[in-house]
């Protein structure tokens, strides 16, 4: 009997009348550069299209987090059991209307964020989920590097890996500037207003800068164009 062809999963772009290239570059314009709403509403119209910026938060809300997926997706796939992968874990302070949380955040030895999570404390509990959820996505590193938060250590101790922890004055500087995307993000954005928005918008934030991200400092402009081509690439194949 001939073998029945498997159904092509149906389109995300299916049901919106604009195009998906249209859709693409609102979502890359709006998570990828330090923009507000309006902002890609006027850059946009300044290209002969014209859409609310309401269209800007719904198709980021709609469509970031299966772009994110989808880059997050490939590249777990690649680094997973990588034997000498360093992870770099550190916590930072955020504002979200008024309170005080922290946004955990596992980063790689090459600069690439692994996972973000937001919690309203960072005692041993708090460490104990992020880096189980960490663990779980991603596998386990070689080493992984912290600061002297004692919260780690506890947590490193339950999950049985504390000869993995490293520790030293300069050696976290890796995570210390993974953060500063995100405090350019949190200006234009005038701040979060909630818990589950700051986790969504990070997680999906993390996966673009990721992609993008050539490290244009260490290498000349001829092998920059080639890696920032290779990626546009990719990225305009997502969901083609």
């Amino acid at each position: 009997m001939p073998r029945k062809s498997r159904a092509l999963p149906p389109s995300p772009f299916r049901r919106f009348n604009s195009s998906p290239e249209v859709i693409r570059l609102v979502v890359l314009m709006y998570v990828r550069f330090p923009l507000s709403l309006r902002n890609v509403e006027d850059l946009l119209f300044e290209r002969g299209i014209d859409i609310c910026h309401e269209t800007v938060r719904f198709w980021w809300n709609r469509f970031g987090p299966l772009f994110a997926a989808d880059i997050r997706r490939q590249r777990v796939s690649r680094m997973r059991g990588y034997r000498h992968w360093k992870w770099h874990l550190d916590e930072m302070y955020v504002k979200v209307n008024g309170e005080m949380v922290y946004l955990w955040r596992a980063v790689d030895h090459e600069g690439e964020v692994l996972e973000s999570y937001i919690t309203r404390s960072r005692d041993k509990a708090a460490a104990l989920r992020f880096m189980k959820k960490t663990l779980k996505r991603h596998g386990s590193p070689e080493a992984i590097t912290t600061d002297g938060l004692g919260s780690y250590k506890a947590a490193m101790k339950l999950l049985g890996n504390p000869n993995k922890q490293e520790v030293g004055r300069w050696a976290n500087n890796r995570a210390e500037c993974s953060h500063l995307p995100v405090r350019r993000r949190e200006r234009a954005m005038l701040r979060f207003r909630r818990m589950k928005t700051l986790q969504k918008f990070t997680a999906v934030h993390a996966s673009f800068n990721n992609h993008f991200n050539q490290e244009r400092h260490l290498v000349d402009r001829q092998t920059y164009k080639l890696r920032r081509s290779a990626a546009l690439a990719e990225w305009q194949n997502l969901f083609a």
